[in-house]
């Protein structure tokens, strides 16, 4: 998992290409809870709200790892 870059003289977000990886890394941190959905969602280049649907998505098919 890698920080986003930041051009430090126009102190913008360098834009994130969205790859299945980048997505993929980002659904398991939200999963996991080691990254919140601001960070998840910059990470693979999506919005907030896409990131929210995706993320939904990957919970339909990934069961949780909790036990009773």
């Amino acid at each position: 998992m890698s920080l986003p870059e930041i051009n430090k003289l126009t102190l913008k977000d360098i834009p994130v290409k969205t790859t299945p990886q980048n997505v993929e890394e980002s659904n398991q941190a939200l999963f996991k809870c080691t990254m919140t959905l601001p960070a998840a969602a910059k990470n693979c280049g999506m919005s907030q709200k896409e990131m929210k649907l995706t993320f939904f998505e990957y919970l339909k098919y990934h069961p949780g790892t909790y036990k009773d």
